[in-house]
């Protein structure tokens, strides 16, 4: 009966960290984190001269094939729709949904480097999809506004852009794909706050500030 007790404990105590990390979480998201939790994640050791990646480096590189794999194929979408590829799509909606950013705003919101997202700017305007004037209350400053002929695009490229996604995550349930966006949410978030900070600093001085354990 204490053994059973114990077990209860340990349970609530599980779903109470899990929930205080994952406040939107259900239940079911809770076995599952456990599940996969149960699998130890063991370093695998270089076999027969080659190089082994170790979990972190594992879970990047499934990240990144998956990123690569969604470029591709969304560039490959847009075909036909005036936009080259999926980083102008991406401006295109931040500029629609931020209403009348300033240039900064629209590029870096978009991880983009300043000299490539102006560079893709310049060319969005000369298709005419992307305007530029002056800020009424600042006349030093530019803002941005999607064109009509803009939104036309936008709205033809957002639905190529969701057949991507739907074809890429179709494996995955609702509920996986709503567990993997809680699960990898707070490294976008931790990122997001400190990529354009740490842009001029070195690499050691950025992973010395982004690093819990050293």
């Amino acid at each position: 009966m204490a053994e059973y007790i114990n077990h209860t404990v340990e349970l609530i105590t599980l779903w109470g960290q899990f929930q205080q990390q994952n406040p939107e979480a259900s239940l079911a998201d809770f076995f599952r984190f456990q599940a996969a939790a149960a699998i130890k994640a063991e370093r695998i050791p270089t076999a027969n001269g080659k190089l082994q990646a170790d979990i972190n480096g594992r879970l990047i590189i499934l990240l990144r094939r998956i990123g690569k794999f969604h470029i591709n194929y969304s560039n490959k979408a847009l075909e036909g729709t005036e936009l080259d590829q999926i980083e102008e799509f991406g401006i295109l909606v931040t500029i629609y949904n931020l209403g009348n950013p300033i240039k900064s705003e629209a590029i870096y919101n978009n991880i983009i480097e300043l000299s490539s997202g102006t560079n893709m700017l310049i060319r969005m305007k000369k298709r005419g999809l992307v305007a530029e004037y002056d800020d009424p209350e600042d006349k030093r400053v530019k803002r941005l506004k999607v064109t009509k002929k803009g939104e036309k695009v936008l709205i033809k490229a957002k639905d190529q852009v969701l057949k991507v996604a739907n074809m890429m995550v179709q494996d995955l349930s609702d509920e996986d794909k709503q567990l993997c966006m809680q699960l990898l949410s707070p490294i976008d978030k931790r990122f997001s706050g400190l990529y354009q900070k740490q842009k001029n600093k070195s690499f050691d001085e950025i992973y010395k500030e982004n690093s819990l354990t050293l």
